[in-house]
């Protein structure tokens, strides 16, 4: 896959996000990705931002001030 920014080779990985909403922090951990070799650009599938979403509306509910979710168990 090519970076969407600087055009040099993105490749598979994980990431971590901290998702500030507002009432608290949410850190989801191993959420799959790509990044450029180059400019360090994360980019996410389509699919992945979904599940980012979903998990987000989720943890809502449930959160504290902090929470701190892995992405494959929250997404399954």
């Amino acid at each position: 896959m090519k970076c969407m920014k600087c055009g040099k080779e993105a490749f598979y990985s994980t990431t971590t996000e901290a998702i500030e909403l507002g009432f608290g922090v949410l850190v989801i951990r191993n959420i799959p990705c790509y990044k450029c070799e180059e400019c360090d650009e994360i980019f996410y599938t389509g699919d992945v931002v979904k599940k980012i979403e979903i998990i987000t509306e989720k943890v809502k509910n449930l959160m504290q001030e902090f929470t701190v979710v892995d992405f494959e168990k929250a997404a399954a």
